[in-house]
């Protein structure tokens, strides 16, 4: 795959009769309604987006939609992180039903991790059961979020504690909708792909080292090609693994440690998800060196890498006085990958090359995150 093909790229998620296509490329969105018309029972739409979506790009959507014969009702949800919740959920399955659905109406997910998450999983559950489409908006995203059919909604108790495995019908994902983001939100995503090459492709690290600036700076080649090959990692990781028993937990590299410090920062908008995974993921190879499984050298690596582009890799740099080992460690056993009461990690041996460890100790993270809170 070359990152100066400026053909869409067509990438297919393997899964039996509930297959689907990812489509990357440029301009995208102005061509929706003839991508969806196929994969329609009936012509009509539900798009369920979120303010600030609404205000860049809805027109686009809907003017696509309306010149392939397709009908269409927007619903719009709050932006930000708290709107995964009970409260916002029951309100937008209500919305549904007062519209008129029925069992051919498809969703589209119109927007960035929560809309994806949120809208995903109303589409889960309403009516037991509808179809959607994802159309990214958010680097993070069309990297991570939108590709694989994890839907689902937070808890006080923790991250995406609710939720359902239910695949989208497409997902299409239009590099030219990055244009218009903050660059906090690119840099985001960009921990998402290197996250990739951490796991099990140091080569793809070092494309990242060389061309990291260049993708947050905007260069839509570089971010093609970065979103192109995030998503083909992802969906052979998904194909594999569907429902994350086994070998696609390794996604989760930095998110044990990640999602103990959202639910820490009550999903406010002070850590996003992308910045909770970079420092996750320098934790991550911080716990690894401690247990003797990698060289401290590859830890500096990441956190260099990650410092160069502009993301945060210092908990202590956006903890306040509050946050303690013992909040952070009472997060994490609370976490969903927690089995018989022992917490799972995602360590490594070396960058590219990680593994699923179920024997890592609560004293052990606890320590990582007491020296981490104090540097």
């Amino acid at each position: 795959m070359s990152p100066d093909n400026n053909a869409p790229a067509d990438l297919e998620l393997e899964l039996g009769e509930r297959s689907y296509h990812i489509l990357i490329g440029d301009g995208l969105l102005a061509s929706t309604g003839q991508h969806i018309k196929p994969l329609l029972n009936y012509p009509r739409t539900i798009i369920i987006t979120d303010k600030n979506v609404e205000e860049h790009c809805l027109h686009t959507l809907e003017r696509s939609l309306s010149e392939a014969g397709i009908r269409h009702h927007t619903l719009v949800l709050p932006p930000g992180e708290q709107t995964k919740d009970f409260p916002h959920l029951i309100k937008l399955v209500d919305q549904l039903l007062a519209a008129g659905i029925d069992r051919r109406t498809m969703l589209i997910a119109f927007g960035g991790g929560v809309i994806g998450d949120i809208a995903g999983f109303a589409a889960a559950i309403t009516l037991r059961g509808l179809d959607f489409i994802q159309i990214p908006t958010t680097l993070l995203a069309q990297v991570d979020s939108s590709v694989g059919g994890k839907t689902g909604i937070n808890l006080g108790h923790g991250k995406n504690l609710i939720g359902a495995f239910h695949q989208p019908r497409l997902v299409l994902a239009d590099i030219a909708a990055l244009d218009s983001l903050p660059r906090r939100e690119i840099l985001a995503g960009y921990a998402e792909i290197v996250k990739y090459g951490l796991i099990n492709d140091p080569e793809f690290f070092a494309w990242c080292e060389a061309n990291g600036k260049a993708l947050v700076d905007g260069n839509r080649n570089v971010r093609r090609y970065a979103v192109s090959y995030s998503c083909t990692t992802k969906a052979n990781f998904v194909a594999e693994d569907e429902c994350e028993g086994g070998k696609r937990t390794l996604l989760n590299l930095g998110h044990t440690f990640a999602h103990a410090l959202e639910s820490e920062a009550q999903y406010d908008n002070r850590l996003l998800h992308g910045e909770a995974v970079a420092i996750g993921c320098v934790l991550a190879f911080k716990l690894s060196a401690r247990l003797g499984l990698c060289s401290e050298r590859d830890g500096e690596r990441v956190s260099k890498h990650l410092l160069s582009v502009g993301l945060p890799v210092s908990l202590a740099a956006v903890a306040d006085a509050t946050w303690t080992v013992q909040r952070l460690v009472g997060h994490m056993i609370k976490d969903k990958k927690v089995v018989d009461g022992n917490l799972v990690f995602v360590l490594a041996r070396r960058i590219g090359d990680t593994f699923i460890c179920h024997e890592a100790s609560l004293d052990d993270a606890a320590a990582v995150l007491g020296d981490a809170l104090k540097t």
